[in-house]
């Protein structure tokens, strides 16, 4: 792998952030072994998970019902001591259902009436939307203010989000009855798409175990809200250097077909042929940040002051996955986005050297 070059940019270093960091290595084994009490194996599942609170993004969680998705989301709030509200997606799930609404209510002495505002269950630190995909569009788009500006509208007035504030939201695979397709702008929302698989045989046999003899332990706390706010911004300050970013921005640049080279200095064509057969769109600019954020979050819950291509690498799957539209002709030749993804990463070497555009 290419070394963490700084090519032309000067990497300032903040003491105290680093100091921070270097502690968030073992503050992050802590947390993972606290939600491992009863969730049984899925660990990277569990660090996209938390990378993606640490980035402030959203996180969607797909996978065939029963594999533990809903009891690690409640497992994680109880160990950063969040305040949780859940949300059952069902298909009659009304918008106002998700962010409240005005009741008319008189005043016990004077007996005149006025409206109050009822907070819904998105007032909280973490919301899981569970099965967000079996609620038509109307309702799904409910979500989307509230992801993006932390606030939502009703009666004519905003109302704020607590903060820290995150959606996880499960999904069962499409295909499965009941199920419909969330629209490509609700999925960009989401930080992360996380794939969350069947257990292995030993990881099967010990929750096995464990659920039908009671021996699960319980969660304590590890963070609060102020540490979760607090290593935000230190992610949001930590410096990238240019081979980092420019190998973010060169892989998702090659996955838009018909796009000019990403730096005017290097020759070439447009995207790799071998990935332009496949892909109706590619992914956009919120790509590249979603990379960017991401590595950094990941290199702090390792205790490393700086990411890395490896960190571009590692998150590169539940960045793209669902920014990525295979078009007719990969779905006939069942290409999916998962393996234009790999051919991606042979395409743009991690090993060359990356700088700033020139203009």
């Amino acid at each position: 792998m290419a070394d963490e070059k700084t090519s032309s940019k000067t990497m300032p270093e903040n003491k105290e952030d680093v100091a921070a960091v270097a502690k968030w290595g073992q503050t992050y084994k802590e947390l993972a072994a606290e939600i491992s009490k009863v969730i049984v194996g899925q660990t990277n599942v569990i660090e996209q998970m938390i990378v993606a609170i640490l980035a402030r993004g959203h996180a969607l969680l797909e996978g065939v019902p029963g594999v533990g998705k809903t009891l690690m989301v409640l497992s994680a709030s109880k160990a950063m001591n969040l305040s949780f509200s859940r949300v059952q997606f069902t298909p009659d799930l009304m918008p106002s259902d998700i962010t409240g609404t005005d009741v008319l209510q008189e005043d016990p002495i004077t007996h005149e009436h006025s409206y109050k505002f009822m907070e819904g269950p998105i007032f909280a630190n973490i919301v899981l939307a569970d099965e967000i995909n079996r609620t038509p569009p109307k309702t799904q788009a409910a979500m989307l203010e509230a992801m993006q500006e932390r606030m939502i509208s009703a009666g004519g007035e905003n109302y704020k989000l607590p903060s820290p504030f995150f959606v996880l939201a499960t999904q069962n695979p499409l295909g499965q009855e009941g199920t419909y397709p969330l629209p490509e702008a609700q999925r960009d929302r989401f930080l992360l798409h996380i794939r969350v698989d069947y257990p292995s045989g030993l990881e099967e046999w010990e929750i096995a175990d464990k659920v039908t003899t009671g021996t699960l332990g319980d969660v304590n706390q590890v963070l609060d809200g102020a540490d979760i706010i607090e290593a935000q911004n230190i992610v949001l300050r930590m410096p990238v250097c240019d081979q980092v970013v420019g190998y973010a921005l060169q892989l998702v640049r090659a996955s838009r077909p018909g796009t000019s080279p990403w730096s005017r200095t290097e020759a070439g064509g447009d995207a790799p042929e071998s990935i332009t057969q496949w892909i109706n769109w590619g992914a956009g600019p919120r790509g590249v940040l979603t990379l960017i954020s991401c590595a950094k979050a990941r290199a702090l819950i390792h205790g490393r002051y700086h990411a890395s291509v490896d960190d571009i690498n590692w998150v590169i799957g539940p960045s793209l996955r669902h920014r990525i539209g295979p078009n007719y002709a990969a779905l006939a030749a069942g290409v999916t986005s998962e393996e234009i993804i790999d051919m991606l990463m042979k395409e743009v070497p991690a090993s060359k050297e990356y700088a700033a555009p020139v203009a």
